[in-house]
């Protein structure tokens, strides 16, 4: 029943018509406290790590926790220094299934959609429990019609 369900809602659904288009984007030499500045002021968890106009990482709030207050990094400390890299990434036109998938198996929770090394968009957990959840609401009768 699962494997239906995932058929069904994740791998008819391309990750362009998930994603969230607007991405935060900040230059690697950008300081620690730059970033979470432009993370909270456009009220996102986490921001994409650009050099020389290519994406390389990723900043999380979770990267905050553990470096800043974990470690004890200086806040002025070069985003480059607290990324997670490589850079994980996904292209528009992949499955959503894919997408899942790829954030399960590397224990993410954030994806970048990257197309001809420009980020176009980010696919996150939350997208696609949303679109699963809108899925359902809209047509309640979607799950009875896997079974």
């Amino acid at each position: 029943m699962i494997e239906s369900i995932r058929e069904s809602l994740l791998e008819k659904i391309l990750v362009k018509d998930v994603m969230t288009k607007s991405v935060i984007s900040v230059d690697s030499s950008a300081t620690a406290n730059d970033a979470a500045k432009r993370m909270e002021d456009a009220k996102i968890g986490s921001i994409v790590v650009i050099e020389n106009s290519i994406p390389v990482g990723i900043i999380t709030d979770r990267d905050f926790t553990i470096k800043i207050v974990g470690h004890a990094y200086p806040i002025d400390t070069p985003v480059r220094r607290l990324m997670s890299f490589p850079l994980i990434t996904i292209m528009p036109n992949s499955h959503c299934g894919v997408a899942a998938d790829l954030m399960s198996s590397m224990k993410i929770k954030k994806l970048p959609v990257v197309d001809d090394d420009q980020v176009v968009g980010i696919i996150t957990v939350t997208d696609l429990v949303n679109h699963f959840i809108m899925n359902v609401k809209n047509e309640p009768n979607s799950l009875s019609n896997l079974m």
